[in-house]
């Protein structure tokens, strides 16, 4: 293993655990008795700032996600090319 397998590797892992925690932190958007009775307890200033955050983290999600499989492909392609 060279030096580049190994920097590759190490930010690799570190994706994947900030993609982890991106996935931990969204919401489910499961909807069903529980999510009509509490409903209607939200506000409409909560429920726009709750999108606007799924919002952010769903982008974000899928950032990391092309991040991950593109570092992937190049550690695949640098071991192969040894």
């Amino acid at each position: 293993m060279n030096a580049l397998e190994i920097i590759i590797g190490i930010v690799i892992i570190l994706v994947s655990l900030l993609i982890i925690g991106v996935v931990i932190l969204q919401r489910g958007h499961r909807s069903g008795i529980s999510g009509v009775i509490s409903g209607g307890a939200d506000t409409f200033l909560s429920r726009n700032k709750a999108r606007d955050f799924d919002s952010f983290l769903a982008k974000w999600t899928k950032v990391i996600a092309i991040v991950f499989f593109v570092l992937a492909l190049v550690a695949n392609v640098i071991s192969f090319v040894k």
